[in-house]
């Protein structure tokens, strides 16, 4: 088992934690447009409180461990390992819990780059253990708003990890999946759920829209989050995110694979 030693000394040589590659220009460029409740950031969160910017450096302090001085403007930004941790191990706990009671669950990502290979290891580690590991909206159109504009992505499962793909792109069908920060997808695969008359999930695990998208639906959600995705945060501040993991999601995908190791040994699904 990877010890909690180990994997501290892990995140800081990654880069998952310590200091990060996401900009503090990038990170308060986000609090800024959240504050300013553009969708962009809120992620299909719908805020309960009025977050002004000051409020968000500070959340973020709290949850993340950036920098609190509002002077600081540039530079790298910073994640606390030890904050890191703690929430692992949360993400863990309500891991194992629902696969205590083989709930459904749903998965799904808007880094599949980076991320999906994580993901697909807690599938199948919760599949294993009893869990229905839903796979609703399958080859859905889902038009999001983009920087290029408004475009139409197809909602697609990798071994139970949903994601979305540019349904007429180079290798379509092959490359791993479109970055996106919408909760369009999972708003889908709800209600396609929903009219097909299959169970809901009783657990949403990913990350952007994925968890702020189910969370703002009542859905109990977990994810990860860099310093520059507040919605996560403020989600898990107001009680419609269970838990909150800060980490660069943005680093190679391979390294994340201690994580995976740590979560499933600490959720006692290593098999």
């Amino acid at each position: 088992m990877l010890s909690t030693g180990a994997l501290r000394a892990h995140l800081l040589a990654a880069g998952l934690a310590g200091t990060v590659a996401t900009s503090r220009e990038v990170s308060l460029r986000s609090y800024r447009l959240f504050a300013a409740r553009d969708p962009r950031v809120t992620l299909g969160l719908d805020p309960l409180w009025g977050w002004d910017e000051a409020e968000l450096l500070r959340l973020m302090a709290d949850r993340c461990g950036v920098s609190g001085d509002p002077a600081h403007r540039s530079g790298p930004d910073v994640i606390d390992p030890e904050r890191t941790l703690s929430a692992l191990a949360a993400f863990a706990e309500r891991l194992g819990e629902a696969a205590a009671r083989r709930a459904p669950v749903l998965l799904g990502t808007g880094h599949p780059h980076r991320l999906l290979g994580f993901y697909v290891a807690l599938a199948d580690a919760l599949s294993a253990a009893g869990c229905l590991v839903l796979t609703p909206a399958q080859g859905r159109c889902v038009d999001i708003t983009t920087r290029f504009g408004v475009r139409t992505y197809l909602v697609d499962y990798v071994r139970g990890v949903a994601l979305v793909r540019e349904p007429d792109g180079p290798g379509a069908g092959r490359e791993p999946g479109a970055h996106t920060h919408s909760p369009l997808p999972v708003r889908a695969a709800l209600e396609s759920a929903v009219v097909g008359g299959g169970p809901l999930p009783e657990l949403v695990v990913g990350d952007h829209g994925w968890v702020c998208g189910a969370g703002q639906l009542g859905i109990e959600a977990i994810g990860l989050a860099d310093t520059d995705d507040p919605a996560l945060f403020v989600g898990e501040a107001e009680g419609q995110v269970s838990v909150t993991v800060p980490l660069d999601d943005g680093v190679r995908s391979d390294y994340y694979r201690p994580l995976t190791r740590y979560v499933l040994n600490r959720a006692c699904l290593s098999r």
